[in-house]
């Protein structure tokens, strides 16, 4: 089998699930005749029609609550969020109907939401943002955010088959610029299963999405200097792996938290936590967080460059931890 882009292993997996599952349908706007803002979908509507890929109005709370009805009744709906910014116009129906409906009736809502985020596309403070922060302390949610193209696909069919809301955290910069084979046999990245993707014995750079690739080209660039970087990938986001991060942090003893997300109140705070209230003896020196300054994503492509983290910034800052 040839190799496929990270948006072709989404299409391929919501494909596969579709023809395994007539329970599995998508909505939203433009999936349909279009084919979705970036074709996720393309070729289905003709494939599947116009009661499994469902074109609706620009109301994403509309559309958000007629999915979690669905699921409510058995169905398994993947909801499109054009761009994930505008999924704050369905707070409501996520964090207090969803993620709740569970704790309140025993009831399961396997529904998935497909949030292409992110920045590095020069979208502007409208159309790059990192929203996964927003959901990460939501009791009944699960979040994933895949890095690659195996766990783009294997990640996607995971939430599509669980029973609980899913946000699915899609890296829009990663969309056609990562390719790889992937298996032809059917297979699941299982959620809450963080991944080592590179083993170090100097330091730990935890961190997921697009960043991923940031933090192996930085472990490439400090290798020459000798130092051996141990490069985590949390993939699910809620509920994380904290095994995984622990056994990495007693390892190295020290610890960088890398992620596109602006620094305050997101998931390298709660990691960064953890890893104080649970392995302060394993530190040699303080946890380190490299996110994008508490700003909106500027639009200049400059100032967009200098507001996302950079190898360059990661590669100071292992520079910096080593040196305790």
């Amino acid at each position: 089998m040839g190799q496929i882009t990270y948006l072709e292993a989404i299409r391929e997996a919501m494909d596969e699930e579709m023809s395994r599952d007539p329970g599995v349908f998508v909505l939203g706007e433009d999936v349909g005749v279009y084919g979705g803002a970036f074709r996720a979908t393309e070729g289905f509507y003709e494939k599947y029609g116009e009661w499994r890929v469902l074109d609706t109005p620009l109301s994403e709370s509309g559309f958000t609550g007629a999915a979690i009805g669905a699921a409510l009744v058995g169905m398994r709906p993947i909801v499109e969020m054009q761009f994930a910014d505008f999924i704050s116009c369905a707070f409501d129906q996520l964090i207090n109907v969803a993620a709740k409906f569970h704790y309140r009736m025993g009831t399961a809502v396997p529904m998935v939401v497909r949030a292409p985020y992110g920045g590095n596309i020069h979208g502007g403070a409208f159309h790059s943002q990192c929203i996964e922060g927003y959901f990460f302390n939501v009791p009944g949610l699960k979040i994933v955010a895949p890095s690659s193209v195996y766990d783009a696909k294997g990640l996607l069919k995971a939430a599509i088959r669980d029973n609980d809301p899913v946000l699915y955290c899609e890296h829009k910069y990663l969309y056609r610029r990562i390719k790889d084979t992937v298996p032809e046999d059917d297979y699941i990245v299982p959620i809450g299963m963080a991944k080592v993707v590179q083993e170090g014995t100097d330091v730990s750079v935890i961190t997921y999405g697009a960043m991923v690739h940031t933090a192996i080209e930085a472990a490439n660039e400090v290798k020459t200097k000798g130092v051996s970087v141990e490069i985590v990938d949390l993939r699910t986001l809620l509920p994380l792996d904290k095994k995984t991060i622990y056994e990495s942090v007693k390892k190295t003893n020290k610890v960088i938290i890398l992620h596109e997300q602006t620094k305050t109140g997101g998931v390298g705070a709660e990691v960064s936590a953890l890893i104080s209230e649970y392995c302060f003896d394993d530190l040699d020196a303080p946890v380190i967080r490299i996110a994008a300054p508490d700003t909106p994503v500027p639009y200049s492509p400059l100032m967009e460059e200098a507001f996302i983290p950079q190898t360059k910034d990661v590669v100071n800052t292992i520079d910096k931890i080593i040196r305790y």
